[in-house]
Order: structure tokens, then sequence, then C-alpha cells
């Protein structure tokens, strides 16, 4: 049964005679009508009541996808953790679930951004944040140092309830121990060999850092971009660099002299020595050939010495006679008395002047 609202508003303005004094509504009518009002039924309304609590009570099922881990809250405090797969929990409000991505590798940028296109690096759409990268070195020089921190969730309960901004969280401490670890090497080792202990230095302070906050964050890596000057002294650093260039180059000419002169010039002192050894011995076993020869002359000589002093002599004079460098003049002992003498200074001293070259040359 149901009634007109309407109608309802016309008998009580009719009941009220315009603008007197309203009359009290009649109880017993009041009481009729809700009495009325309770009789309504509604077709079907348990087994609407019974789809609410089927779905409400479905609600509660959940998925954990294989790269996630669940966390269940009840009435907003932690629970429980869930691994991958399908699971179940008491619907809202009583329980939810937070699913975070733990196998994700996530990237922050210091120094630099990139956007949400990620452009390259040396791209003119890149932008620099000077005020996160300007760092004082070790040697008191400023340098303008941009880089990148990857990470992964370790701990899915620390990284949603420890923690309440995880990426600036992250870009804060990394941006603070990238800071302490170029504070301690001074500026040319930032700029040229040691980047790489630097950014090993970089992420064990920066995992340190994160651990003790309790964090639930893992740095996979923490990797360089870019190392250089600020803009406005680059140039005299470029100047400097070329000029440190062009000394290691100096250095490394001489040490590439140093290195072809030092074994030419011993092996020329040894062939030096080897050919003075050789001479040395030559000249020892001459002479010792020499004196043996003469000593078995002697004794030869004190056996028969008439004969001896004959063959000698003729020995000598067969050696004189059959040398074709010495010229020979034979006259008789007549014709000698009637000779003049006559030496040839001419010749001698021609000869005297090769003998002495030969000699010479010979010593050497």
């Amino acid at each position: 049964m149901s009634w007109d609202w309407d109608k309802l508003q016309e008998k009580r303005q009719r009941q009220s005679g315009g603008g007197g004094t309203p009359q009290r509504p009649d109880l017993g009518e009041l009481n009729e009508r809700v009495r009325q009002i309770r009789e309504i039924k509604f077709p079907g309304g348990k087994l609407l009541v019974v789809v609410l609590v089927a779905l409400w009570l479905a609600s509660g099922v959940y998925i954990v996808e294989p790269d996630e881990m669940g966390v269940v809250q009840r009435f907003g405090e932690y629970n429980r953790m869930t691994d991958p797969g399908p699971h179940y929990r008491i619907p809202f409000p009583v329980e939810k679930v937070q699913t975070p991505k733990v196998s994700q590798v996530r990237r922050v940028e210091i120094g630099f951004r990139t956007g949400a296109q990620r452009v390259a690096f040396n791209s003119p759409q890149l932008r620099l944040v000077p005020e996160e990268s300007l760092m004082l070195t070790g040697d008191e020089n400023i340098i303008d140092v941009q880089f990148i921190v990857q990470y992964q969730i370790k701990d899915a309960k620390n990284y949603l309830f420890n923690i309440s901004q995880p990426e600036k969280t992250v870009k804060d401490a990394a941006e603070a121990a990238m800071r302490e670890v170029i504070g301690y090497n001074r500026i040319d080792a930032a700029l040229t060999a040691d980047k790489l202990d630097i950014q090993n230095d970089t992420k064990q302070l920066l995992q340190e850092i994160l651990d003790r906050y309790m964090t639930g964050v893992n740095v996979v890596a923490v990797q360089l971009q870019d190392v250089h000057p600020p803009k406005q002294v680059i140039d005299a650093f470029k100047d400097v660099a070329s000029a440190k260039e062009d000394k290691s180059r100096f250095i490394n000419e001489a040490e590439a002299y140093r290195n072809d002169l030092i074994p030419k010039t011993r092996g020329e002192v040894a062939s030096i020595l080897n050919k003075a050894e050789a001479y040395k011995q030559t000249v020892i076993r001459g002479a010792k050939g020499e004196s043996s020869r003469f000593l078995a002359l002697l004794r030869e000589y004190q056996k028969a010495k008439d004969i001896t002093k004959k063959r000698m002599y003729l020995e000598t004079m067969e050696q004189i006679m059959s040398s074709p460098n010495v010229e020979k003049l034979i006259l008789s002992e007549k014709s000698m008395q009637n000779a003049v003498p006559y030496l040839p200074l001419n010749q001698i001293a021609p000869a005297q002047g090769r003998a002495g070259q030969t000699s010479q040359g010979g010593v050497q």
C-alpha cells in the first residue's frame, strides 16, 4: 500500500486554514500511517541482501603477481606478508592489501632530469639541476657530478611503513653519500682514473645509510653519467688537462728514447769489450808462441851453436830475399868497393808512415 505525499501536504494546508494557527495533527491518524508504512513489503529484498553479502565476501580475493609481494593490513596495521599467487583477505574495511613490485629496478637521477620520456643524456631536452650536482672535492675544487642510482625493494614491510617518500629518501641519501665520497677524493681522481672506485664507494656508503634507516631498499648500482668542472672554469681545466697530457707524452717519448738508447749502448760496449778481449788473447797467445819458439831455438842453439847460427842466418836471409816488399840490389864485392853508399830517405819515410798506420789500426 502506498500514499500520495502531495495530497498529505494539501490536507495540512486546508487544516491550517490559510494564515491561521496551524492545528496539531491527529495522533491516531499518524499512528495509522506509520502502521501502513511498516506493512509495505519489497519483493526480493532478502535475495538482494544475500547477493550483496556474497559480493562483499568475494571482494576479499586478490592475486599477487610473480614480481610482487603482498602486504596485508588489518585496520591499517601491518598483519602479514603473502607470496605470489591467489590469496584471500577479510574484505574492506577490515583488511586491505598492497602489492609493491619487489623485482622492479627503480631509478633515481641526481644532478639532472631526463623527464618521463627518458631522453638521451646529451639531448638538448635534458634539464640540469646544479644545486644537486655541484660538489666540493678534497683539494677544495668545485666539480659537477651527475649520476643515477638504481635500486630494488628487498623488504616490502619496511619500504611501505618506515618511509613516507621512498624515492626522495633514496635521492637525498645518494646525494649525501656522493658528496662525502667526492669530499675525500682529489679533483684529478674524480675526472680521470678513479671513477670506478668512486662509484663503488658511494654504493657501499649509500647502502649503509639506507640500512641504518631501515628503508627496505637494496642498491643495485651507482653510475656516474658525467663528471666535469663548472662551466665557468671548464676552459682553464681543459688547458691544464692538455698540459698534463703533453707532460705525459714527453715523459713517454723520453722513456722510449732511453729504452732504445741504453740497449744499443750496452751492445756497443759489449762488442768493444769482446774485441778487446779477443785482441788481448791474440797478443798473449802470439807472445807465448814466440817465446816458446825462442826457447826451442835456444835449446837447439846450445846443443850445436855453429850449425844453429848458420841455420838461423840462412832462414833469415831466405825470408828477406823471398819477400816481395823488399827492394833487393845485388853487387859483387869488387863493385861494392867502387859504389857510393846511398840511403833512400824518400822511400823510407812513406814506408814508415804506412807501417805506423797499420800498427794503429791493429791496436784499435
